[in-house]
């Protein structure tokens, strides 16, 4: 793994910790008429997107080990570039299905980058 992975995959982690964190017992409901909520969720999953775009940058066998990191990318760009046209349903679906399950290999990734810096 390469060194600045590791500092990719670090932000990557923590920003899709927050977005659990923010939507934690929370309905779809009350997602989505909680427009404080729904901002930082949407910054948090910018800045995952942000971060797996370097690391596919940086290191694209690294990257090849994030599920979904192409879709990840995409919705940080559509928040981003397309902020009129986000589904709603779509970022609800993926802060609840998809972060939790990527929040786990992003950690393992992170544990294998400080091992091979030495950490």
């Amino acid at each position: 793994m390469r060194r600045e992975a590791g500092a990719h995959l670090w932000d990557a982690a923590e920003a899709a910790k927050l977005v659990r964190e923010f939507a934690g017992g929370k309905t779809e409901t009350e997602f989505n008429s909680d427009l404080v909520v729904r901002s930082a969720i949407e910054r948090q999953l910018e800045i995952l997107g942000e971060a797996l775009k370097r690391l596919r940058r940086d290191d694209a066998d690294t990257a090849s080990r994030v599920p979904g990191l192409e879709r990840i990318v995409g919705m940080r760009n559509v928040l981003a570039h397309e902020y009129g046209d986000i589904d709603y349903e779509i970022l609800w679906r993926a802060t609840t299905n998809e972060i939790p399950g990527l929040i786990t290999i992003l950690n393992q990734l992170v544990e294998e980058a400080r091992g091979a810096a030495g950490l």
